[in-house]
């Protein structure tokens, strides 16, 4: 996967399907697909939470005390404001989190943790660190899995930051 891969000119269907470039990015993909896939069912058969909540959990908890604005939410998920709404609002149907005030602003209101949203990203947290070793990282040469991780922190940085900012 040289420069020169990257530099040779397509010009079929069959040179497009078998280019490094393209097979990598698509592995990478499928990779991730089938992890979200599998990581994401366990945590709902375990902890009746679908993955995409769970990832709101984990924002909030990152947050703290106050919580987080609605837009704050949707930008950290790459949802549209609607669809964030939407997704607090069944979550918090289910005890999960709760709306408060804004203490800056009385007007905003902001979305944080209930003692269950707690507890159930910790259980959810402890699952998917387990199912994370065993289906991410076990599969990977030992010496391979840190620099691995680190080369997927700079790519989702780089990919986060090419992003148009939400409205």
């Amino acid at each position: 996967m040289g420069e020169q891969d990257a530099q040779r000119e397509i010009t079929t269907a069959k040179q497009a399907a078998d280019d490094a470039l393209v097979l990598a990015f698509g592995r990478l993909q499928g990779a991730a697909n089938r992890l979200e896939y599998i990581l994401g069912r366990r945590i709902e058969e375990e902890c009746g939470i679908s993955h995409l909540m769970f990832e709101v959990l984990l924002i909030l908890g990152r947050a703290g005390e106050p919580g987080m604005s609605m837009r704050a939410i949707s930008q950290e998920q790459v949802l549209s404001t609607g669809g964030a709404t939407r997704l607090v609002d069944r979550m918090e149907a289910a005890g999960l989190v709760l709306r408060v005030t804004d203490p800056e602003d009385r007007r905003g209101r902001l979305v944080r943790l209930t003692p269950l949203g707690e507890e159930t990203v910790v259980r959810a947290a402890r699952l998917h660190v387990a199912n994370i070793e065993q289906y991410f990282l076990n599969p990977l040469p030992a010496d391979h899995r840190e620099r691995f991780a680190e080369d997927l922190r700079i790519l989702s940085h780089s990919a986060r930051d090419a992003l148009p900012q939400l409205p």
